[in-house]
Formats: structure tokens, C-alpha cells, sequence
């Protein structure tokens, strides 16, 4: 069998880690899947008339990474792209495939955002997947249907398997988006009826991972565009108009997103106004406290200077009736402030 042409060995100053790979060939009739133990055994595949997905979990694996490039063909930027996982969404169209770079986004037993990078090399007769760890991914509802022959993916090409990987990484953003849009509102009532610190730690929370997930979609928006337009000759018309409904989700999220972002912001806004107040009802009772007390204070004041003839101190019932007059006294402020409703 004719070897492909040899490409530079990738850039990559990888950590010794093995790679697992897993294989998916497929047709309309036939249908076969394993997981590769010997990076030589995709090399049949690559002139194969069916479609194959090869998914790589694990990027530290440069021996297996380096086999990869040589075999179909991919640039030596392009596999450092791959494993240089910092990489905003975008899409490079070579000559004999199209690479495309997608954050995929899920939600931990803590519902707390993970992100991975996914890279995904089009070729004419397959989908290479790149994924940055093993474990779980959002990958599971494909493989299904292609096990069990449902839909459309065993009766189109591999443009349409790119599609479904596509639309199942964008898929989840809503999944994603749910859990933040419940976390949001239960800080939407905590916020104003009893704001505390931990709640502002949430609030600055949502506004990094919104933050965040706008910065992926923005970009992820051009990538479908581009796409869609036809821009690559390895997506076929069929293709377009599902890679159109995957364009539309794209724009929901991101209605989404802002509108989020517009409520965490209103949020933070009622967060400072509330502790506001509350710092000004405080403010508001000490003051009325310290008002009572000053005439109090002024009535103490006189009688406690050390005069020898002051008539009051010597009569009977002096203590009782500055008392009774310093009782009068704040009865009457309270009153007024009652009035004004300052109380």
C-alpha cells in the first residue's frame, strides 16, 4: 500500500500520556466499531469507501499525534493548533480538509461549567476528532444512532457526521445555559430579600461563566457561517440547510446570553442598592436614637455641674420631676418622628 507524504513531525512538547482511540466505520449496510490499540491499524481506512470517525482522546500522546499527521496528511501548524487547547472557535478550510475548532461545555455533579477544547479534521471519507481528556463527552446520542442505523447519519457523508458533532456540542450550550439560568434566579430572590456576601460571590460567578460563554459563541457563530455559505467544498448542499438550523441555535444562545448577562448585571445593581439601604436604615435608627438623647444629654449636662447653690438639687421631689420631664422630653421627639414618618 502507497504510503502518504511525509509531514513535519508535529511541534508538541507533550507529557508522556496514552491516547485512547476509538474508531466508527460505517455505510448505509454495514457498520463496524473498535478501539485502536495500534495507531497503524486507521491507516486502511484512509482510501475507504465508507465513511470512518476516528475519535482521540488525549493529547499528550505524541507518538500517536505525529502517526495521525503523517497518515492523512495534516500541517505541522495545524496538529500545534490542536494541541495548544487555548484555541478560540474558528475554522481553516486546507487544501484536502477542513479543521475546525469548537469548545465543548458541560455541567459536574456541582453544576459548575467544564470546558475542553474539541478539534475536528474533515476529510473526503472522514471525521477526525481530537478531545482533550478521556471521559465523558456529548458524543453518545450520535454513536448511538450510528450503532443502531437510525436517522440520517449512516445514509450521508462524513460533512453530515462533522454536522452532528457540531450540533451536539451547540446542543448542550442549552443545557448549560438552563442550569445558569436557574442558578440566576435563585439569586434573583435571594438578592432582595436577604443579600449577603456569598451572594455577590454568586452574582460575580454568573457574570464570568456568561462572560465566558459569550466569548465562545460569538466566534462559534462565524465558524457555522462559514460553513453554512459553502465555503468548503467537502460540505455538501444537503448538508447546508441542517448546518443552518445549527446557525439559528447559535443565535438563540446568544439572545440568551445577553439577556442573562442584562439580569446579573440588574442583579449586581440591586445587590449594592439593597445593602444601601440597609446600611441607610441603620444609619437612619442611630441617628433618631442619637437625636433622642441629645436634650436628654443637655438636661444631665446641667445638673451635673458642681454649682453648692443650685435650688432644684435641694428640693424634694427635684430627681422625680427632671425624670418625669426628660420621659415627656423623648416621648414627644418620637411622637414627631412618628409624624414625619421618619420612624
Amino acid at each position: 500500500m502507497k504510503q502518504p507524504p511525509s509531514v513535519p513531525a508535529t511541534r508538541i512538547d507533550a507529557r508522556p500520556g496514552k491516547a485512547r482511540i476509538t474508531l466508527m466505520d460505517y455505510d448505509e449496510s454495514k457498520f463496524q466499531e473498535r478501539e485502536i490499540l495500534d495507531i497503524d491499524e486507521v491507516l486502511p481506512f484512509k482510501e475507504s469507501p465508507t465513511v470512518t470517525w476516528i475519535n482521540i482522546d488525549g493529547l499528550n500522546d505524541a507518538p500517536v499525534l505525529d502517526k495521525i499527521a503523517q497518515y492523512f496528511g495534516i500541517h505541522h501548524l495545524v496538529m500545534e493548533d490542536i494541541v495548544t487547547t487555548n484555541q478560540r472557535p474558528k475554522l481553516e478550510d486546507m487544501e484536502n480538509y477542513t479543521y475546525i475548532v469548537l469548545r465543548m461545555i458541560t455541567c459536574n455533579g456541582q453544576n459548575e461549567m467544564v470546558t475542553e477544547q474539541v478539534s475536528l479534521i474533515l476529510g473526503s471519507n472522514f471525521v477526525i476528532s481530537f478531545q482533550e481528556r478521556p471521559g465523558g463527552d456529548v458524543f453518545d446520542p450520535i454513536r448511538d444512532r450510528i450503532r443502531t442505523g437510525k436517522g440520517r447519519t449512516r445514509k450521508m457523508g462524513p460533512d453530515y457526521l462533522a454536522y452532528c458533532l457540531i450540533d451536539a456540542i451547540v446542543d448542550n450550550y442549552f443545557v448549560v445555559l438552563e442550569n445558569l439560568g436557574e442558578r440566576v434566579e435563585a439569586v434573583e430572590d435571594e438578592v432582595v430579600s436577604n443579600p449577603t456576601p456569598q451572594t455577590l460571590v454568586v452574582i460575580h460567578d454568573s457574570k464570568r461563566d456568561l462572560l465566558f460563554l459569550r466569548k465562545t459563541i460569538w466566534p462559534l457563530r462565524e465558524v457555522v457561517d462559514r460553513l453554512e455559505r459553502g465555503e468548503s467544498r467537502l460540505i455538501k448542499k444537503s448538508t447546508v440547510i441542517y448546518l443552518r438550523d445549527v446557525y439559528d441555535h447559535t443565535i438563540q444562545i446568544i439572545d440568551t446570553v445577553e439577556t442573562l448577562r442584562d439580569m446579573v448585571s440588574g442583579m449586581l445593581e440591586i445587590y449594592l442598592s439593597s445593602i444601601s439601604n440597609r446600611l441607610n436604615e441603620v444609619m437612619k435608627v442611630l441617628t433618631i436614637i442619637a437625636t433622642i438623647f441629645i436634650p436628654l444629654t443637655f438636661i444631665v449636662g446641667i445638673y451635673g455641674m458642681n454649682f453648692r447653690y443650685m435650688p432644684e438639687i435641694e428640693a424634694k421631689w427635684g430627681y422625680p420631676t427632671v425624670v418625669i420631664i426628660m420621659a415627656i422630653v423623648a416621648a414627644v421627639m418620637v411622637m414627631y418622628f412618628r409624624m414625619k414618618r421618619w420612624l
